[in-house]
């Protein structure tokens, strides 16, 4: 999306690369998302863009912030929230970073495995935790699947004893997968979290929360369902499971919440082939994957990408970055149009770039700066 602010502010021929937020648009994605589970804490994922400004906004706006790390429980903090609205949902925490993150007032942790939990039983007596599941990840464009979760029979058993190990087991998280384009996917883990919720109830232990996740899209290259669709496809997947005994609802959107506020402008460095007989140009620009665009590793998320050269010829190209890394190429085989009469020292616009941009850039590969971020 460009709006008119950023239109405006691309006018003004910054040195490239970078990238411009509109925080209007954060606002109003914010706004949609609640319209759509009002039912639901918004805990946003602070890993997707933590830039102050956003965080602030969100935390104003009655937000909650899901972290990975203490320093971004930190940032959290800083951006006007006490502990009491943070959830450390790294499954992969070490213990030293768990008392941290309890000293500072945290009292909801994610956990997927024995020894996990007994770092938190160890480090955040009387501290809720909750159990990541796995789900398969299938029809996202960047699954999450394996790394984080376990089976829902291993599930079962770390919650029945997390309530003997001094610490409050007090729900279930799962995770759809990002950049996920069918509402419909959020079925099959609330039909397992709901059997999850029966069988502790049923030795004892009692459930409270139900964190459905991140997983909303945001727009690129393809149209999407409306939050909206979401919202009805996962109300009634709850009704349906869990009758009229729905327990508290989190959700933890983050591209969902900033990706298309988001657009980076870039220069074009060079502009050649590889033979005379090349049917496809190599346009270099002067950022790529190490600069912030990791997401277009195997092709996976594409995003807009847009001249100001307008109603001219253009032709397939290869998208590659600036560094000396032969893996800095963005796109090959996907099919980008651009002008042909494109040259360096033209500007580019990367569209829908708000979320998983600036946090992916390195910080110095080939001396490069980590990627700049202005939020207007």
């Amino acid at each position: 999306m460009t709006t008119k602010k950023i239109r405006d502010f691309l006018a003004e021929r910054r040195p490239t690369p970078y990238l411009v937020v509109d925080l209007d648009v954060v606002a109003d994605n914010y706004r949609k998302l609640k319209d759509a589970v009002p039912q639901a804490g918004i805990y946003y994922a602070v890993k997707a863009n933590p830039s102050p400004e956003i965080l602030s906004m969100l935390a104003r706006l009655g937000s909650s912030f899901d972290t990975a790390t203490v320093n971004e429980i930190d940032m959290a903090l800083k951006a006007g929230v006490s502990g009491d609205r943070i959830s450390y949902g790294n499954t992969i925490k070490k213990k030293d970073d768990i008392a941290a993150a309890f000293g500072r007032g945290v009292r909801l942790f994610a956990f997927d495995s024995e020894a996990e939990l007994a770092k938190l039983s160890a480090a955040a007596p009387g501290a809720k935790v909750f159990c990541r599941i796995l789900t398969s990840g299938e029809g996202a464009d960047w699954p999450l699947s394996r790394k984080f979760g376990c089976d829902i029979e291993m599930a079962r058993e770390l919650l029945i004893s997390a309530a003997s190990k001094g610490v409050v087991p007090h729900g279930v998280s799962f995770h759809v997968g990002s950049q996920m384009k069918d509402p419909n996917a959020w079925e099959a883990a609330v039909a397992q979290a709901a059997w999850l919720f029966r069988e502790c109830e049923d030795a004892g232990v009692q459930l409270n929360m139900l964190n459905i996740g991140g997983g909303f899209p945001t727009k690129y290259r393809k149209d999407i369902p409306s939050m909206m669709t979401y919202g009805e496809a996962i109300h009634a997947s709850l009704a349906r499971h869990f009758g009229n005994r729905v327990p508290e609802i989190i959700v933890e959107p983050g591209r969902q919440m900033v990706g298309n506020a988001g657009v980076i402008d870039t220069e074009v460095v060079l502009v050649s082939r590889k033979s005379k007989k090349d049917a496809r140009r190599w346009v270099y620009l002067d950022i790529g994957k190490f600069g912030g665009l990791a997401e277009t590793m195997d092709e996976a998320i594409q995003y807009p990408i847009v001249s100001a050269k307008k109603g001219g010829k253009v032709e397939r190209v290869v998208l590659a970055g600036p560094t000396c890394d032969s893996a800095d190429v963005m796109y090959e085989k996907a099919d980008y149009r651009l002008p042909v009469d494109l040259e360096p020292g033209d500007r580019l616009e990367i569209r829908s770039t708000g979320a998983y941009t600036t946090t992916y850039s390195s910080v110095a590969f080939n001396g490069i700066d980590p990627l700049k971020t202005y939020c207007i």
